[in-house]
C-alpha cells in the first residue's frame, strides 16, 4: 500500500514536520525521493552496489530515529547524505585500517560514452581510495575539510590536499576527454 497521494505533492520539510509527529508514510516518501542519491553517493565514494543499499537503508532508518532533528534549514537530502557518508566512513575505516594513504595511483582509465559525457564513476574510480572518499565527502557530500578529516582521523590539510589532487585528476581526465572527442569530430 503507497502513501497517500496528497503526500506526494508535499515539500520535504513540510514531510519531516508529519514525520517527528509519527506519520510513517511522510517518511517514506522522502525515502522515495532521496534513496538513489544517497545510494549513488555511497557508490561514488567507492561502495559496491549491495554495501551502498545496505548503508542507504542504515542511513534512513538512523534519520528516522532522529528527524526530530533535522532543522530543514538545508535540503533533507543533504541532510541524508551526511548521515550516510558517516556511516559509510565508519564501515570503510574498520575494512580497510589506514594504514598508508600513500597508495600506488590507478592508471587512467580509457574510453568514455559513445555521446562524449564523462562517466563520473569511472572518473572516480581513477582517484586512489583516499583521493576518492575525501573528493566525494567533500565535494559530494557537502562535509567541510575539517569535518571529513574528524571523520576519517586525518588532519584537515591532508584531506585537502587529496582533495586537490583528486580534483586535479578529474579535471585532467575531463580535458582529455574534451580533446579525443574534438579529435574524432575533426578525422
Amino acid at each position: 500500500m503507497g502513501a497517500p497521494r496528497f503526500l506526494m505533492e508535499v515539500s520535504d520539510a513540510e514531510l519531516a514536520a508529519l514525520a517527528v509527529r509519527g506519520d510513517r508514510s511522510a517518511f517514506d516518501v522522502l525515502v522515495r525521493r532521496h534513496s538513489g542519491v544517497i545510494r549513488a553517493l555511497l557508490r561514488r565514494m567507492g561502495a559496491q552496489p549491495a554495501m551502498a543499499d545496505d548503508i542507504a537503508q542504515d542511513a534512513f532508518v538512523a534519520a528516522f530515529q532522529s528527524i526530530a532533528s533535522y532543522r530543514a534549514t538545508g535540503s533533507f537530502a543533504a541532510w541524508v547524505k551526511q548521515i550516510a557518508a558517516r556511516l559509510y566512513v565508519r564501515r570503510w575505516r574498520a575494512e580497510t585500517r589506514f594504514v598508508d594513504l600513500k597508495e600506488s595511483e590507478a592508471g587512467v582509465v580509457e574510453g568514455g560514452s559513445a555521446d562524449g559525457r564523462i562517466d563520473l564513476d569511472a572518473a572516480l574510480a581513477c582517484l586512489s581510495k583516499a583521493e576518492r572518499i575525501c573528493v566525494s565527502m567533500c565535494s559530494g557530500a557537502g562535509f567541510s575539510h575539517n569535518e571529513a578529516g574528524v571523520l576519517l582521523k586525518m588532519p584537515a590539510g591532508t584531506v585537502k590536499s587529496h582533495v586537490k589532487r583528486g580534483l586535479d585528476k578529474l579535471r585532467r581526465r575531463l580535458e582529455a576527454g574534451q580533446t579525443s572527442e574534438r579529435s574524432r569530430a575533426d578525422g
